[in-house]
């Protein structure tokens, strides 16, 4: 990893730079700063007064915004964080002896420390799957005991678009999701950290693969695409849902200052930047991949399907490049690492990495 560059100040504050601009790792797209049309949105809502705590002008006309994408029943509720998101979204499809049916390889019951069961008093019931994709057959091999008093009820399936593992559902396997769920009356929730790489993935419009397929609320992100902060739970089906804003209060993501982030939704959705960013990181990722396909001894081991890259190579390769660029060991057993790409990843510097890899391979 390269030096920290000296200290510099900026003529306009006391605040100081600690980091080398110029460095890019590939370890997580929350790596990267903020899209400077987003730092630009933040400075047009400052200044004056607004009213807190989401009665702002910017929080209302998101509202449209998000209708013109997701259809006109839609409501957003902004957020802290994704972990918040997600525990609140959950909590208002569910009752308190209800249960989650997910990926055993989702977010929620992977890296959220047990949120949304401490925190949201959920039970999550996991499932084994291949490519971190429900199917209704698996569905269907948790959502049974509606009526045992013994077991906590399956009320609602959470999937994520793009899946932890990289890999992208179509309209029609979530559509055929959605009618299983609603069957057992059940209600579906949509991880959407990744919603934008999945949109550009697909070439389809955020409403055909969430509100038109059946989705009934959804956890829409923001800082992997280039937010500086803030996420939003999206109602859908406002029938399936309750309590929205008390839930967002109860778990400590309302925020008082909310144009700040109502204002950087604006900025990604009102024009094209949500697409243009994930666009431009799948594409890396897929250069990426091409980059280090011919490197005898590396395997790219999952579909590129959006801006992850997942590839198994010797053990002392990793942990020599890891002190070169940053990047996370996905799975310690098989050696397989994730490589993310963000908005800011430009071409130089996936060939750099790919030389890199190259590099620590011939020298084994």
């Amino acid at each position: 990893m390269a030096d920290a560059p000296p200290v510099t100040q900026h003529p306009a504050t006391d605040a100081v730079r600690h980091h080398d601009p110029e460095y890019r790792g590939f370890a997580s797209d929350n790596y990267a700063g903020a899209h400077p049309e987003v730092l630009a949105a933040l400075a047009v809502a400052n200044g004056g007064h607004q009213i807190s705590y989401g009665e702002d002008d910017y929080t209302a006309h998101l509202q449209e915004v998000i209708r013109r994408h997701l259809g006109p029943r839609a409501e957003a509720f902004p957020v802290f964080n994704g972990t918040g998101a997600n525990v609140v979204a959950l909590q208002a499809v569910t009752e308190r002896w209800g249960a989650v049916v997910c990926a055993k390889s989702a977010h929620i019951n992977v890296d959220e420390c047990g949120a949304p069961e401490r925190v949201g008093g959920l039970k999550l019931l996991t499932v084994l799957t291949p490519d971190g994709k429900l199917t209704p057959e698996l569905l269907d091999s948790e959502a049974w005991g509606f009526d045992d008093e013994h077991r906590a009820q399956p009320q609602v399936v959470s999937i994520a678009q793009t899946t932890e593992l990289g890999t992208c559902y179509t309209p029609e396997e979530i559509r055929a999701l959605c009618d299983r769920a609603h069957e057992h009356g059940m209600a579906v929730h949509l991880d959407g950290a990744r919603l934008a790489n999945a949109a550009a993935t697909l070439d389809l419009p955020l409403a055909a693969f969430t509100t038109d397929v059946g989705v009934d609320i959804l956890s829409f992100g923001g800082t992997k695409n280039g937010l500086v902060f803030g996420e939003c739970v999206v109602v859908l089906d406002p029938e399936r849902v309750r309590a929205m804003k008390h839930l967002r209060k109860l778990s400590m993501q309302l925020a008082s200052k909310m144009r700040f982030v109502s204002v950087q939704f604006e900025a990604l959705l009102a024009g094209d930047l949500w697409l243009r960013s994930a666009r431009h990181a799948n594409a890396m990722a897929t250069r990426l991949a091409e980059g280090v396909r011919g490197i005898e001894g590396v395997t790219v081991v999952r579909p590129v399907q959006a801006n992850q890259v997942f590839a198994v190579l010797p053990r002392e390769v990793t942990e020599r490049l890891q002190k070169r660029y940053r990047f996370y060991v996905w799975n310690e057993a098989t050696g397989e690492v994730r490589w993310m790409c963000c908005f800011d990843t430009t071409e130089a510097d996936v060939d750099a990495f790919a030389a890199a890899v190259a590099e620590e391979m011939a020298t084994r």
